[in-house]
């Protein structure tokens, strides 16, 4: 079992940035595939980025494409955000979750944080 702990979330300006971490318990991290999905209020979870087990390869919602960058460090068992860029529309709930492989859809992660809430300012 893997336990995911958010963090970094914040009130920031747009254009401005934040770094969001997403720490792991358990040793078995490595071999998971790591994702962060988005819910803003009154809408659906939403795929923001994916990355693999060994980092090598990583996926984007096109709304963040250049924008953001998701990052790993398996001996750190910590998954990263970097949001620069940030607009009005990126206001959401931040959650990380778990996958046996790097994945789109909110069904194929096993394991979630309980989030972290990025608000940007216009």
């Amino acid at each position: 079992q893997v336990q995911l702990v958010e963090s970094g979330g914040g009130l920031v300006q747009a254009g401005g940035s934040l770094r969001l971490s997403c720490a792991a318990s358990g040793r078995t991290f490595s071999s998971y595939a790591m994702g962060w999905f988005r819910q803003a209020p009154g809408k659906e979870r939403e795929f923001v980025a994916a990355i693999s087990w060994s980092g090598g390869n990583t996926y984007y919602a096109d709304s963040v494409k250049g924008r953001f960058t998701i990052s790993r460090d398996n001996a750190e068992n910590t998954v990263y955000l970097q949001m620069n860029s940030l607009k009005p529309e990126d206001t959401a709930v931040y959650y990380c979750g778990a996958a046996p492989s790097a994945r789109y859809s909110v069904a194929d992660y096993l394991y979630w944080g309980q989030g972290t809430q990025v608000t940007v300012s216009s």
